[in-house]
Parts: C-alpha cells; sequence; structure tokens
C-alpha cells in the first residue's frame, strides 16, 4: 500500500526567495531516496507564499527512513529564520489507482 502526504506550510512572502534554495535541496535529495515516487513543492496561485506539498511513497517503512534522513533535518533548521509556519501535512493510504 503506498502512501500519498499532501499539505501546505506558509513562508512570509518577503522570505519566499530565501527558502527557494532548501526547497529544491529538500526535493532533490527526497526524490533520491529508495522508495520516493514523487515529491514536490507548489506556490499556490491565489495566496502568496502558501506552498503546496505533494509526497507518494512506496509504503509506511520509506517514509520512516525518509524521517530520519540528514536532508529533512537540514530542511528543518532552516524554517525559523525564514517564517515557515502552518505545516500541515496528512497522510493518505492508497490501496489502488487508475488513471482518469
Amino acid at each position: 500500500m503506498s502512501l500519498i502526504i499532501a499539505g501546505t506550510l506558509r513562508v512570509p512572502p518577503q522570505n519566499l526567495e530565501a527558502l527557494r534554495p532548501h526547497m529544491i535541496a529538500m526535493m532533490t535529495a527526497s526524490r533520491a531516496e529508495e522508495g520516493c515516487i514523487a515529491y514536490g513543492y507548489a506556490e499556490d496561485v491565489a495566496e502568496a507564499a502558501l506552498l503546496h506539498i505533494f509526497e507518494v511513497w512506496r509504503d509506511q517503512a520509506c517514509l520512516d527512513a525518509h524521517f530520519k534522513t540528514d536532508h529533512l533535518a537540514r530542511w528543518r533548521e532552516a524554517w525559523p529564520p525564514l517564517g515557515v509556519s502552518d505545516r500541515r501535512l496528512i497522510a493518505y493510504e492508497v490501496a489502488s489507482e487508475r488513471p482518469l
């Protein structure tokens, strides 16, 4: 059963460009992890500096390993000085999928 992680986080608009290199580093390292099927960020088109997060992991074990990585620790260390807030993520267990 794969897992989808979806949610949002906020950053003050004036800090978005400073956060971007950290997002790229996190995304690049996460995509290289065993069991990472998709990992990305997207800026909300209607609300400045609201970022959408979307991840797909093969299974819980891969997600658990992700939580222990150095790049995740570095990513979270970047948050306080840049004012990252309101992180809201939800995990969805996916039993099947089909194209629309």
